[in-house]
């Protein structure tokens, strides 16, 4: 069960030649996500093979490196006979300014696309075995991060130890590792404790879209697989973070260590640095102990359980 993470834009307010503005593509099981949709997002699309079957959109806040990419995305979608209803999830209070956005070309798309406002604490999307979940930021307009959070799994099903029990092999096999017990030709009632082990955890990954430094972004997920957070600057600007609700990449790190997470993508590259992203690395190195990285255009990262062999 692939969970893929492609960066399809990683800039922060201005574009460069190498980077296009915000944009995260997600796929699960089948299902894709888009997060945030900056000017050129449908060819970013494109370029790195993610299509546009995207049933969400969920928009962090409504500065234009962050939407302006929607009109056209729904073009597109307009153009390639799309028929599926969209869902855009978008901070409280900004149901208006995202409507007009969507209607921006003078006509509604063909097909259904539904707005829902969220806020701090709010499930945007519950899924079978996965929810989306919304938290406050810190930047100068209305905002949030999300946080995808799988469900725990099973545990593990101990066969050999079922068989010993005497459980035949077959349909007990399954009410067991599915918490129920059993009855046995002789009476023996054997539950599910004895042969399944503890639940074990989901995947996560954290995306705060433009915000300074939150405990928010901590409490989003428990030990994230991967924090994408951003990291406008490095240390030599940290005032200029400050004026302009903004992180550092030092600070991402920070939130980073606190909330546990395993892996950290620094985002929203100042278009100052250039491709010159050293200092940034070696800031966020310097505070967190996990695998930390500078996201191009176009990378891929793929989270497995904490468990996989």
């Amino acid at each position: 069960m692939p969970l893929r993470v492609t960066f399809l834009g990683t800039a922060g307010a201005v574009p460069t030649t190498n980077r296009n503005p915000s944009g995260i593509h997600v796929a699960r099981e089948g299902e894709e996500l888009l997060f945030d949709a900056g000017e050129g997002i449908q060819r970013q699309m494109m370029r790195f093979g993610t299509g546009f079957s995207i049933s969400h959109l969920f928009v962090t806040h409504l500065h234009g490196d962050h939407v302006l990419g929607i009109p056209g995305l729904l073009q597109t979608m307009d153009f390639n006979d799309r028929e599926e209803p969209l869902a855009v999830h978008t901070p409280h209070g900004t149901r208006r300014q995202l409507k007009g956005l969507v209607n921006a070309l003078g006509n509604r798309p063909s097909f259904p696309v539904r707005i829902n406002e969220v806020g701090d604490g709010d499930v945007a999307y519950r899924a079978d075995e996965y929810e989306i979940r919304a938290f406050g930021t810190d930047h100068d307009t209305r905002s949030v991060g999300y946080a995808l959070v799988e469900d725990d799994r099973k545990g593990r099903f101990d066969r050999e130890h079922a068989e010993e029990l005497g459980v035949p092999v077959g349909p007990k096999f399954s009410k067991l590792h599915n918490g129920e017990p059993v009855e046995l030709e002789d009476g023996t009632v054997v539950d599910p404790e004895q042969v399944v082990g503890e639940p074990r955890p989901g995947r996560s990954l954290v995306y705060t879209g433009d915000t300074r430094p939150t405990v928010a972004t901590i409490e989003a997920a428990d030990e994230p697989d991967l924090l994408i957070h951003d990291a406008t600057f490095a240390e030599d600007r940290a005032d200029r973070a400050a004026k302009t609700a903004h992180s550092t990449a030092q600070q991402a790190a920070e939130i980073a260590t606190r909330a546990g997470a395993k892996r950290l993508a620094l985002m929203h590259i100042s278009s100052r640095y250039a491709g010159h992203t050293g200092d940034h690395l070696a800031e966020a190195r310097d505070v967190f102990d996990g695998e930390v990285f500078v996201p191009e255009d176009g990378d891929l990262v793929e989270l497995e359980y904490t468990d996989a062999k």
